[in-house]
């Protein structure tokens, strides 16, 4: 993910300190896709813009299942919620944090 500079990425343990969970915790919201990670220079990390202070973004796991339902692949997903989108103004993640959940899984949706 080196196309995206400006990402601050968080790691497992960083994730453990932040959300005060053990590293069991932070997998399994992985694994039920409350996060995305990624997997970068043999190190999972997950972009610190899909936490919303100490827990995960709320909205983001029901776009993750959007985009899955849609095809993309977890590189595809982490892609598409970190690039500027046209039709949003912003990247999808931001959209997010603005409150625009329904416009952003339109988007993911007409995507697929």
């Amino acid at each position: 993910m080196s196309d995206f500079p400006d990402v601050r990425w968080l790691t497992i343990p960083d994730l453990t300190e932040i959300l005060g969970l053990k590293v069991s915790q932070v997998r399994r919201l992985i694994e039920d896709r409350a996060l995305l990670a990624y997997r970068l220079d043999g190190v999972w990390k997950v972009p610190a813009d899909f936490l919303d202070g100490a827990e995960p973004l709320g909205e983001l796991r029901g776009t993750l299942v959007v985009l899955g339902d849609s095809g993309f692949t977890d590189a595809e997903a982490m892609h598409w919620l970190l690039e500027p989108d046209d039709s949003l103004g912003v990247s999808p993640i931001a959209a997010l944090h603005q409150g625009r959940k329904a416009e952003v899984r339109r988007v993911a949706q007409a995507l697929g």
